[in-house]
């Protein structure tokens, strides 16, 4: 049997997974962006708090969204969607 998110069991581990792996994602871009803040105040000294939260939160949401898009891949992959779009595709032009 094939995966496939219409199995509603199979469709809960496999947002299960997508969930788990995005709290990894969540936490490295958290990393990420306080990591960057603590770099530029090191390497340039003091600058303005507004500069700080823009820049954290440009960079967090960069990594959160890369992430998220990067799941749904995997997401799409390991649910047989892109399978089953190709064979769609391949019938129809046939």
């Amino acid at each position: 049997m094939k995966p496939n998110l219409d199995n509603p069991d199979y469709a809960r581990l496999a947002w299960g997974r997508y969930r788990r792996i995005f709290g990894i994602v969540a936490a490295a871009a958290l990393a990420s962006a306080v990591i960057a803040v603590v770099t530029l105040y090191v390497a340039i000294g003091e600058f303005q708090l507004h500069a700080s939260i823009a820049m954290a939160i440009g960079i967090g949401l960069s990594v959160l969204l890369g992430g998220a898009l990067m799941g749904l891949v995997f997401l799409s992959s390991g649910t047989g969607h892109d399978e089953r779009a190709r064979d769609a595709t391949e019938k129809k032009s046939d």
